[in-house]
């Protein structure tokens, strides 16, 4: 089987969310299934052109607009460059020209498909891929929803230029919609989230057609490369560590702390944060709790992230309370991220929705117990701790009084050693690779390709019966 992966972004060459990690080790672990893999990504402006192989080049029609595009080849990957498009640091830039760059880059993909060996499957992820689904009729297709609150919704202006009419979108509710009612299945990140998308509350505005599609949407939980996310072997710690050896953990605290100038003293609890700071993760709860913890319990709260400024200047005022226990670092590090994972005992990750979430699968990784709320892949990924079972801890209501129990039960276990070591063990010891879920995908391809072949068996028997019948009479 050929799969033709669509991702906006690719770890290490481009990366702003978890789909960068997805895009990064999904593909591999397809490939030791025997799937030959090929993953598409434009060539984003912070992507050095000189690292990459030339491939060949053309033009793409998009509605008379040509799209002249250049492919590149690197670790597997396929870099389209297009002119004027692409050739700018930011990834998602919300400018007036993301309709083109995005169907831009659809159809030059698919234009440069044409020339390969024939795919059987059309992999796209999130909205600005999602074209693709709607474009390749001849051709299983497979769409993920990563994010529902992200559509790619345009003018009807906007939608012309790119060759849709704004009737047939706007009954889909935008791109990512559209490419809803295309793929032949339609997968996203966690069978809870799945379930959350199909409800009023949940969906968006999208609820209606997901759950008319409800018997092709699978939810599959992400999974982690344990050759990246991984404190035995990772690079970017300085000192490795097993659930046999933690105690060398409290060594990579030192260094944490020592480089974000805060003070260390043995024993003494970590709060991490490493996230996207936007309304979705939770930090209209924040604060509250933080500031109370802070106060009167002797802690350290370590953060890194990017994001509205109202939660940046949050992080600062904080910093500026408590610059002996909270410190706070803007923009995305991935060297000090994995040493957030390795230095921390908690992490704190409160989202108000999470389609699946990364960070708690790294964190369980690296024997941190991370504090979630009960909601999309966070419900699925993190058992709450009893004292001999659980990996974590979980609150249910979006609220302070919620997040400020489950962060007090974290620093109350921290307290009892031993008993945070057993939930410390419990964590690592789950599995939550790649491999465990590459073959649940493998199944999805199966059934995308019989969906397209019954779809076209279908389309040339409706031909056949249009047409005619042959005379059968002499002159």
């Amino acid at each position: 089987m050929r799969v033709l992966f669509l991702s906006p972004e690719v770890a290490p060459f481009s990366k702003v969310g978890g789909l960068a990690d997805v895009a990064a080790s999904l593909p591999p672990a397809l490939r030791r299934l025997g799937v030959d893999m090929v993953v598409a990504t434009p060539r984003h402006g912070r992507i050095d052109r000189s690292e990459l192989t030339p491939l060949r080049e053309g033009t793409a029609d998009m509605a008379g607009l040509q799209i002249a595009w250049r492919a590149f080849t690197r670790d597997r990957v396929v870099f389209f460059d297009l002119p004027g498009l692409f050739d700018r640091e930011e990834v998602y830039d919300d400018g007036p020209d993301e309709h083109l760059r995005w169907a831009g880059f659809c159809h030059a993909v698919l234009d440069w498909a044409r020339g390969e060996e024939r795919f059987d499957v059309i992999h796209a992820n999130d909205w600005q891929t999602g074209l693709a689904c709607h474009l390749a009729t001849d051709v299983g297709s497979v769409f993920t929803i990563h994010n529902l609150g992200y559509q790619g919704r345009f003018s009807p202006d906007q939608l012309s230029q790119i060759g849709l009419d704004a009737g047939t979108v706007a009954g889909t509710h935008g791109l990512l919609g559209l490419a809803i009612a295309a793929a032949d299945m339609v997968t996203t990140v966690s069978p809870t989230y799945a379930r959350e998308i199909q409800t009023p509350e949940g969906g968006a505005g999208l609820d209606g057609l997901l759950r008319a599609r409800s018997a092709d949407l699978v939810g599959i939980l992400n999974g982690i490369d344990p050759e990246v996310w991984n404190p035995r072997i990772d690079p970017l710690i300085p000192f490795h560590y097993s659930e046999k050896s933690l105690w060398r953990k409290e060594w990579d605290k030192q260094v944490l702390l020592a480089e974000m100038g805060l003070p260390h003293r043995r024993l003494v609890p970590v709060v991490g944060v490493v996230s996207r700071l936007v309304p979705q993760k939770g930090f209209d709860i924040v604060e509250g709790p933080l500031r109370h913890f802070l106060s009167v319990w002797d802690l350290r709260v370590v953060v890194l992230g990017s994001g509205e400024r109202r939660y940046v200047d949050m992080f600062r005022r904080l910093a500026s309370e408590h610059p002996d226990r909270l410190a706070f670092r803007e923009g995305h590090d991935e060297r000090l991220s994995h040493l957030i994972e390795a230095g921390s005992d908690i992490f704190l990750m409160p989202s108000l929705y999470e389609p699946c979430g990364l960070n708690q699968m790294y964190s369980q990784a690296y024997g941190t117990a991370p504090v979630v709320r009960k909601v999309g892949g966070l419900a699925d990924t993190v058992r709450h701790f009893d004292g001999t079972r659980g990996d974590g801890f979980v609150f249910e209501h979006f609220d302070e009084q919620g997040l400020g129990w489950a962060l007090g039960q974290a620093l109350t276990t921290h307290l009892d050693r031993r008993r945070f070591q057993v939930l410390q063990r419990n964590a690592m010891a789950v599995d939550h690779s790649w491999d465990a879920r590459a073959p649940l995908y493998l199944d999805v391809y199966r059934r995308a390709v019989k969906r397209d072949h019954a779809r076209r068996s279908a389309s040339r028997a409706a031909r056949a019966a249009r047409r005619p019948p042959r005379s059968t009479s002499s002159e």
